[in-house]
């Protein structure tokens, strides 16, 4: 994998963009005449595709944790309609498989299972993504877990069990995710998709507060350590996704059913609860989200360690 990720960064050549210096290969695998040849590793043919105003990731390479959820879904849609190759990883291979299956009339995307709480488990998952393509540009980290319980009811078992996923899986993403990039030496981008919770965090809700929080401080810190081997570190706090088409929000699957009992409402009612309590009035979608992530991705701005809210306009969540 080491030579494969050396040789790809030796075949980038300068884009002429400030922003973005690298204009980056695919390596695809190949058993017939071969443009490159990697000692130990096989034959590999060199894909240049040009970015344009409708493709400006074409040429780059996007890994998205917890992909089959309804947020997961949405971006892996907005990189793969924005020219990026796309692994979608998850822990679920059957939703996975659904995912691949969906958007797979959209653009290149291939589905790795990965448990993000198992180191093993999330080198392996890059390695599958280097030996398909050649290396990895974007990385998103978007897995995660939720319970809805006060904190006199939350019990430790199942605290470290948020923890496990929400901060672990975190810190081990983010660190291969930093390897890679540094050792392919042409920059990159890790997008950790955060909440508000992290701005605003709720009662009965302290579990996943306390454990995204971390994940969100761990991205932060990520993006002053990165940055000196041009990998930008930024952050995207959503709030009330509930669905990606007929993909459902894991997170909501756990936590709805108890918000509309206490507050007497259906799951229809419960959306608009949600979308009247933003300034905007606005439904918030993984389209939204994906966007933000897409903002970062093509490098629109100069930009590390930063946040980008994308929910309707909450004042109490505003990054400050």
């Amino acid at each position: 994998m080491n030579e494969l990720l050396l040789r790809r960064g030796q075949l980038a050549t300068p884009s002429g963009n400030e922003d973005d210096p690298w204009q980056r290969v695919i390596l695809r695998p190949t058993t017939g005449k071969a443009d490159l040849e990697v000692t130990g590793v096989g034959a590999y043919e060199i894909l240049r595709l040009t970015p344009t105003h409708a493709t400006p990731l074409a040429g780059k390479i996007a890994i998205v944790t917890g992909a089959a959820g309804a947020i997961g879904a949405g971006i892996c849609r907005g990189l793969l309609e924005a020219g990026a190759h796309v692994a979608a990883t998850d822990i679920s291979p059957e939703h996975l498989r659904n995912l691949v299956e969906e958007l797979r009339g959209v653009g290149p995307i291939i589905g790795v299972p990965l448990d993000v709480t198992d180191p093993q488990s999330v080198t392996d998952g890059f390695a599958k993504v280097i030996t398909a393509w050649g290396g990895v540009d974007i990385v998103v980290i978007n897995a995660g877990i939720a319970i809805g319980a006060s904190l006199m009811d939350t019990s430790l078992e199942a605290f470290r069990k948020l923890e496990k996923v929400n901060v672990d899986g975190a810190l081990l993403t983010l660190t291969e995710a930093g390897r890679i990039l540094k050792q392919q030496n042409t920059g990159g981008d890790i997008i950790v998709i955060s909440t508000k919770n992290f701005f605003a965090p709720g009662a009965g809700f302290g579990a996943y507060c306390a454990t995204k929080s971390a994940c969100h401080q761990l991205a932060r810190i990520a993006s002053l350590e990165f940055a000196p081997f041009s990998v930008r570190v930024n952050m995207v706090a959503p709030d009330a996704v509930f669905s990606e088409g007929s993909i459902r929000s894991g997170l909501w699957a756990e936590v709805g059913p108890a918000r509309m009992k206490s507050r007497g409402l259906d799951e229809k009612g419960l959306e608009e609860y949600y979308r009247n309590r933003n300034l905007l009035k606005m439904r918030v979608t993984a389209k939204h989200v994906a966007n933000a992530v897409l903002f970062f991705a093509t490098r629109q701005t100069p930009t590390t360690g930063a946040t980008i809210p994308v929910d309707g306009g909450l004042p109490d969540s505003t990054p400050r």
